[in-house]
């Protein structure tokens, strides 16, 4: 997990499986097995544009991600027999590519859910342009949903 989450937390979206996070630069999945598997059971497929997961033959995840990833750089990796934590690179990785959903038309994050990973991205930007400074217990008040300041045309 990134230094700025560690401090300031994370804003998880709940799933029936989990559930799921981003920053700027990655996407967090964290599936909950409810029973001891070991990594052979496991086949998770990352392409740049889809996500496939199942276990012994079990769909547990699968279609088009929100956004594009890098699926070289994404991993995933077998927590206490019973956690399967997947960290997908965003191609994307600007605080204006908030993750609405994790697959389009699936794990929707709700509006008030959105629009705190939204603040938090934002916070998470102004910390990597400013790293003298602790953006991590900052809070951003008011609806943040819209990607930032409107201006008239």
């Amino acid at each position: 997990m990134a230094h700025f989450d560690e401090r300031s937390g994370i804003v998880a979206c709940k799933t029936e499986w989990g559930r799921w996070w981003q920053t700027l630069e990655e996407v967090y999945i964290e599936i909950l097995t409810g029973k001891d598997i070991n990594a052979k059971q496991v086949q998770c497929k990352i392409a740049t544009n889809s996500l496939r997961v199942t276990i012994d033959g079990e769909v547990l995840i699968n279609g088009n991600l929100f956004e594009a990833v890098h699926p070289d750089d994404s991993t995933w990796t077998l927590e206490d027999k019973r956690t399967i934590l997947i960290c997908l690179s965003k191609a994307h990785n600007t605080a204006d590519h908030c993750w609405k959903a994790l697959l389009t038309g699936k794990y929707q994050a709700d509006f008030l859910t959105f629009d705190e990973m939204e603040k938090k991205l934002t916070l998470q930007r102004f910390q990597t342009e400013n790293p003298g400074f602790d953006f991590s217990g900052a809070t951003m008040s008011g609806n943040y949903h819209g990607g930032g300041p409107q201006f008239p045309s």
